[in-house]
């Protein structure tokens, strides 16, 4: 299965903060059994690409990327750690070129008309919204979604379990990303548990039916 259509899938991305990759696997056994088999790590630790790694080889049912990626020399650090796509806070050429390039998903920071127009420039349909709410939120989604019809969005920043339903109720949206499923101090404490319950939590909320959009 195609990353995009995976997502659209699951409809919820973890976005992760990794300081000791010894972490990876249990967390992603935590989100396997709370339903929830995808993450992001940020390149934001030196222990993201490590991470990818461990999934990659110890639990490769488990759709792994890197986000918060900055350079094109991340983005190879990543796709060569194993990253099936990479995320991006803002437009950046360089890092969007390479992924085109050698065949790594990616999902481009917009917040702006222009932006979204860069990215359909080199083919890109699905982006990511950043940050969506401190932008407005899902009335500021709406909006600068209104004139692309052929764009879908994947919102994150300020998302979480109280607000999330009504960003995947608008049809333009493919996923939600967000923190709130496994916060880095949840992860630190080796607190696998809560962390399980609470991305369950969060897929049953996502999975009932939808009041539309």
């Amino acid at each position: 299965m195609q990353v995009l259509e995976k997502l659209q899938q699951l409809r919820l991305l973890p976005v992760i903060v990794i300081n000791d990759d010894g972490a990876a696997v249990p967390l992603a056994d935590a989100l396997l059994a709370g339903g929830l088999p995808c993450l992001e790590f940020t390149f934001r630790t030196a222990a993201a690409a490590a991470a990818i790694g461990r999934i990659r080889d110890d639990r490769p049912e488990v759709l792994v990327g890197a986000g918060t990626i900055l350079t094109a020399l991340q983005a190879a650090e990543a796709q060569a750690a194993g990253a099936s796509f990479i995320v991006t806070p803002g437009f950046s050429p360089p890092v969007v070129d390479y992924c085109l390039e050698h065949d790594l998903a990616v999902f481009p920071g917009v917040s702006t008309p222009t932006e979204i127009e860069m990215a359909l420039a080199r083919g890109i349909t699905t982006v990511k919204l950043f940050p969506a709410e401190p932008l407005g939120g899902l009335s500021y989604l709406k909006a600068i979604a209104a004139p692309y019809g052929m764009v879908r969005f994947i919102p994150t920043g300020g998302i979480n379990a109280s607000n999330v339903r009504g960003y995947l109720d608008f049809k333009k949206v493919v996923a939600c990303a967000g923190s709130w499923m496994a916060p880095s101090d949840w992860i630190d404490a080796g607190d696998f548990g809560r962390i399980r319950e609470e991305t369950a939590r969060a897929v049953a909320a996502v999975t009932r039916p939808a009041g539309g959009a």
